[in-house]
């Protein structure tokens, strides 16, 4: 019966409660005139991202033109981009058709200032695997789009059901093997946003 006394000692020394802090302390701590978009290409630039400031698609396919040889596998859920795309038939629902994808583009309606972070769902991405599996992503976002914190960040989500989701900032890196930084260690060699 020792299992019942160790769980019943640590059922009667637990703590009390204590109420969550109030998270609303984070919204006074940005200047409400702080510009979102600059701040955010600071961070994302120094995290290694390329960030434009473009006035429509039509520059997003110059710039993607002239970054990416023609005849690339391009992979994309935007019907802005549509005439840009790899044309074969994809099925989404399986991620080994993506393994040869040079480039992503996604479009997401979140971003975070103060780290350079993208909110992707499952449903922006078309497929999970996407914005993991591509040497290159890129992701369209509005400037209006940005909030400060990351505390905003998750207020802004809420309890949407989305199923699935991920911050992403930057390109992959890791500097874990010999302290040596590895560009595309796991996953996209480059991020590039473009700011709508």
């Amino acid at each position: 019966m020792s299992r019942e006394k160790i769980l019943a000692a640590v059922k009667f020394n637990q703590p009390a409660a204590n109420q969550l802090p109030d998270m609303e302390v984070l919204n006074t701590l940005t200047d409400v005139r702080t510009d979102l978009v600059s701040k955010y290409k600071t961070i994302a630039t120094a995290g290694g991202s390329f960030v434009y400031e473009v006035s429509g698609f039509d520059e997003i396919k110059a710039i993607l033109k002239n970054e990416f040889k023609h005849g690339v596998k391009i992979i994309s859920a935007l019907d802005e981009l549509s005439d840009y795309i790899y044309t074969d038939t994809v099925k989404f629902e399986d991620g080994h058709t993506f393994a040869d994808v040079e480039l992503t583009v996604l479009r997401t309606s979140l971003g975070v200032a103060e780290n350079g972070a993208l909110w992707l769902t499952a449903k922006q991405m078309g497929s999970r695997v996407l914005p993991f599996i591509a040497q290159h992503l890129a992701v369209v976002i509005g400037k209006d789009d940005f909030v400060p914190t990351m505390a905003q960040a998750y207020i802004a989500i809420g309890d949407t059901d989305y199923g699935y989701g991920s911050f992403i900032s930057g390109p992959s890196k890791t500097a874990d093997i010999e302290q040596s930084l590895v560009i595309g260690a796991h996953g996209p060699r480059s991020l590039s946003v473009f700011i709508l």
